[in-house]
């Protein structure tokens, strides 16, 4: 069986041969980390609109981390105003 890899490797999921690697996407659990939030009101936050759109990839609801952290500094405008900002910065 010394051929077989494990299924875990010992480099986190956070970085790439040693190296730091900040992660492209949050679930909601990490995005309520990000916002100081719980999970339940990530999730209520969602169906009411008030965040960014999310992106569903394999079954899974995730948000880019750059669109949140620009959502946050354009002062965190609800869902249909934020992407009026984004058409018009096009």
């Amino acid at each position: 069986m010394a051929d077989v890899l494990p299924l875990r490797s010992s480099v986190s999921a956070d970085s790439v041969a040693g190296q730091p690697h900040p992660a492209l996407v949050a679930d909601a659990r990490r995005l309520a980390v990000m916002l100081c939030a719980g999970l339940r009101t990530v999730r209520a936050w969602d169906v009411a609109g008030k965040l960014p759109k999310p992106l569903r990839i394999g079954g899974r609801v995730v948000w880019r981390v750059d669109e949140i952290r620009a959502w946050i500094d354009a002062g965190a405008p609800d869902r249909e105003t934020w992407e009026a900002l984004r058409a018009a910065r096009k």
